[in-house]
């Protein structure tokens, strides 16, 4: 059975940064897919980027390309996303997911943490 628990969320103004963390339970020694999602109030669930578990290969959203760091120790079981430069547009509960395969599909995922929002005031 896995288990995803994020934490870090919070309030933070514009042009900060904050780092998000997603404690994994459950999880074997195969390259599993990990992620992280937002959902801003009224808008449907969106991508925000992805790593491989054992190998560390990131895809990212073009909306955080170059502003958002996903990473992952395996050892402690922890998959992190380093947010900076945030703005407005951020403001969402943040979810980490885990998938059979490295993938931005939100259908691929099979199992989900309960999330931590994110507040940026402007």
């Amino acid at each position: 059975q896995v288990q995803l628990v994020e934490s870090g969320g919070g309030l933070v103004q514009a042009g900060g940064s904050l780092r998000l963390s997603c404690a994994a339970s459950g999880l074997t020694f195969i390259n599993h897919g990990l992620g992280w999602f937002r959902q801003a109030p009224g808008k449907e669930r969106e991508f925000v980027a992805a790593i491989t578990w054992i190998t560390g290969s990131t895809l990212y959203s073009t909306s955080v390309q170059g502003r958002f760091t996903i990473s992952r120790d395996y050892v402690k079981n922890i998959m992190y996303l380093q947010m900076n430069r945030l703005n407005s547009e951020d403001t969402a509960v943040y979810y980490c997911a885990k998938a059979p395969r490295f993938t931005q599909s939100s259908s691929v995922y099979t199992d989900w943490g309960q999330g931590t929002r994110v507040t940026v005031s402007s």
